[in-house]
C-alpha cells in the first residue's frame, strides 16, 4: 500500500513538471468509433489504479470535460466504458564530473595543471505514464487505448497538479478517435 500512494504522489508530482508528454495510442481498426455516443466509467478497472483517490477524481473529471468536448454524453446504458491504470518507473543517470584543474597532486611533485574528477553527480527522474482504456461496453472488449508519458515532479500545488493531470487527459485524447485531428 505505502507503494501505491508513492505511486500515486509520484503521478500527481508530475503534474508540476514543465516537461511535455509524449503520448501514444492503439485501437481496434475493425471497430466503427462513428457508433459510439455514450459513456460511463468502468470502476472495476478505475479501481485497480494505484494512484489516490484524489487524483482519480481529478483526471477522471478531466476525462469527463475531454469526452463532453467531442460530443460524448455520459449515460446509466452507455456504449463505451472509460478504464484508467498508471505506471511509474524510475531512472538514474550518473555523470562523471571531469576537467582541468589546477591544484596539488600527490602523484606528481608539486603544484599544476592536469587532469582530475571532481565527483559523480546523481540525477534521479521518475517518469510516469497514465493509461486510458475505452472498452465497448456491450462486449467488454478494450477498443482503444490512449497512453502518456511524461516526468514526475514533485509539487504541493493543488492547481498545478491539476493542470498537468488537465495536460496528460487533454494530449491522450488528442489521438481519440482514431483517424481524427492529433492523431
Amino acid at each position: 500500500m505505502k507503494n501505491a500512494f508513492y505511486l500515486l504522489l509520484s503521478f500527481v508530482f508530475l503534474l508540476g513538471s514543465c516537461t511535455s508528454v509524449r503520448v501514444l495510442s492503439d485501437y481496434d481498426k475493425e471497430v466503427d468509433f462513428n457508433g459510439y455516443k455514450t459513456y460511463a466509467f468502468y470502476r472495476t478497472g478505475i479501481d485497480k489504479a494505484q494512484i489516490s483517490d484524489l487524483d482519480k477524481k481529478r483526471i477522471l473529471r478531466a476525462v469527463e470535460r475531454e469526452m463532453s468536448q467531442k460530443g460524448y454524453v455520459k449515460s446509466k446504458t452507455p456504449d463505451l466504458l472509460v478504464s484508467i491504470f498508471t505506471k511509474e518507473r524510475e531512472q538514474v543517470d550518473v555523470y562523471r564530473n571531469a576537467g582541468f584543474m589546477y591544484g596539488w597532486s600527490p602523484y606528481y611533485w608539486g603544484w599544476g595543471w592536469g587532469p582530475g574528477f571532481y565527483g559523480d553527480q546523481v540525477s534521479v527522474s521518475t517518469e510516469g505514464s497514465l493509461y486510458i482504456d475505452l472498452l465497448d461496453a456491450k462486449k467488454k472488449e478494450l477498443v482503444w487505448q490512449g497512453k502518456g508519458v511524461g516526468t514526475l515532479s514533485e509539487t504541493s500545488n493543488i492547481e498545478k497538479k491539476e493542470e498537468r493531470i488537465n495536460e496528460f487527459v487533454a494530449k491522450i485524447m488528442t489521438q481519440y478517435p482514431p483517424g481524427q485531428e492529433g492523431e
